[in-house]
């Protein structure tokens, strides 16, 4: 089975491409999200839970907006002028984990008082929480498509697959 070029981007070079493209990301984003829960029930803005979720969520935006330039730069413009994309899967799967600029850059906006200024802590909270939840969304969906066969959607795969009956 071929792969997309976000499976085999985690795949290769291991295993750095993996810590550097999945795992700090996603550790953040899960610490931004966890805390996020603590934050909400409690309504506890100023201790070390806050400090901790503001830290991880500037430091997720910070490096993912890094990573987005270093993709697009290295990956996306060199793919499309080339022809090189394997499928609608392999397309939307690293369509969306590059979507998720939109969430964790909007986080980081957010925890550095550059957006949301006219509302109060808890409304800031709960932007926050939408952007964790979408940030959520679409790496789900990237991965969801990166496993995928890239040939899958395009009928290729279909003409020589096996049927199960």
């Amino acid at each position: 089975m071929t792969m997309t070029h976000y499976m085999e981007l985690l795949a290769v070079n291991q295993p750095w491409n993996l810590l550097i493209f999945m795992a700090v990301p996603v550790i953040l984003a899960e610490t931004v999200a966890i805390s996020e829960l603590y934050l909400l029930y409690t309504r506890d803005y100023d201790g070390p839970v806050r400090r901790l979720n503001r830290w991880a969520g500037i430091t997720v935006g910070v490096y993912f907006t890094g990573v987005f330039i270093h993709l697009i730069q290295n990956a996306v413009v060199p793919l499309t002028a080339s022809g090189g994309w394997r499928g609608p899967a392999d397309v939307l799967a690293v369509g969306f984990y590059l979507a998720g600029i939109v969430p964790l850059g909007g986080i980081a906006l957010l925890d550095l008082g550059l957006i949301g200024r006219g509302r109060g802590e808890h409304g800031r909270m709960a932007i926050h929480a939408a952007l964790v939840g979408l940030f959520l969304i679409v790496a789900h969906i990237a991965m969801i498509f990166g496993m995928l066969d890239p040939t899958l959607l395009t009928g290729a795969a279909a003409a020589g697959g096996h049927s199960m009956h």
